[in-house]
């Protein structure tokens, strides 16, 4: 059984190590490519490989395609929209993700985020605080929840909406759960945004959710880019001064976003929501974990194709 990691932005080395204990445990040779530049050498890594490990890696139709004895596909890490999941499930391979592993870190990043976003991106002007302001979180998943848990640490009023978890497991976080997104919206100054890219989200966050914003508005965005609708947002941050946009996600029109607005728009180099650590060990070794359970037991827990 051939295990293969293929992360164009490597593991750590202690990740590394962690993976290769359990899949030498489970009798398994293990792979590395690291730091490819070229999806050839992907195409060739994987074609003998029965599972795979990735990051953000794209995993599409092509590599299903030279990859005839693959069977599992691990994403270390939440979101899977770089693999096609039609193509795996016509390809008979099981896609599983890791959710939870990098949950503190994008929480801790999204309040970090926040504050350097109210304290006018620490260009020496006065800004405000966070102790009393409402924090509208959008998605009430692993990542909403730690933030939750660390906005009450500021003193901040937690509010969330999700339409596929019950009110009463949010409340249950001491965070006030609202009957709509528009309410949310509506209700909050800041909204910090945990929703996934599904056909139903993407440019959802529009023109009308976020003039609904009290004053001083603040939108943040660790999610992923494609839920935004960007000529709406250039729109609202042109009609509203008070209104600022800060992400870990560079937007298409980062460059407009950077020139029009240089106080009220910022957005980090790189997609930093997982780059600790601690997420990147916990999300590497949960992968191999689940790769062995599902070999051994035939374990489908986190499944997220069909």
């Amino acid at each position: 059984m051939k295990v293969l990691i293929a992360t164009e932005k490597p593991f750590a080395k202690v990740a590394v190590e962690g993976i290769r204990k359990i899949t030498d445990e489970a009798g398994y040779e293990l792979a590395l490519l690291e730091k490819y530049s070229d999806k050839k050498q992907l195409l060739e890594a994987v074609a003998d490989a029965d599972a795979l490990i990735i990051r953000s890696d794209i995993i599409d139709k092509e590599v299903f395609d030279n990859a005839k004895n693959l069977k599992i596909v691990v994403r270390a890490g939440a979101g899977v929209d770089n693999v096609d999941l039609q193509a795996a499930t016509q390809a008979g391979v099981c896609v599983m993700n890791t959710p939870g592993q990098n949950a503190n870190a994008v929480a801790e990043l999204a309040l970090a985020l926040m504050v350097y976003g109210v304290r006018n991106l620490f260009n020496g002007t006065s800004g405000t605080e966070l102790m009393g302001k409402k924090l509208g979180i959008h998605a009430f998943g692993n990542v909403g929840r730690n933030v939750a848990r660390i906005a009450k640490g500021f003193g901040m009023d937690v509010y969330a909406f999700d339409a596929y978890c019950p009110k009463e497991v949010i409340e249950q976080s001491g965070v006030k759960a609202v009957d709509s997104v528009e309410e949310l919206y509506s209700t909050c100054q800041f909204v910090s945004l945990h929703i996934p890219a599904t056909p139903e989200t993407v440019n959802s966050i529009n023109r009308d959710l976020l003039m609904r914003m009290p004053k001083g508005a603040l939108l943040l965005n660790t999610a992923r880019k494609e839920v935004i609708n960007e000529a709406e947002l250039v729109q609202v941050m042109e009609e509203r001064e008070d209104f600022r946009y800060i992400t870990d996600i560079k937007p298409a029109i980062n460059d407009e976003l950077a020139a029009k607005f240089p106080t009220r728009y910022f957005s980090t180099p790189k997609k930093m929501g997982a780059q600790t650590a601690e997420a990147n060990i916990n999300a590497g070794l949960a992968a191999a974990r689940q790769i062995a359970g599902f070999f051994k037991d035939g374990c489908e827990k986190f499944r997220v194709n069909k």
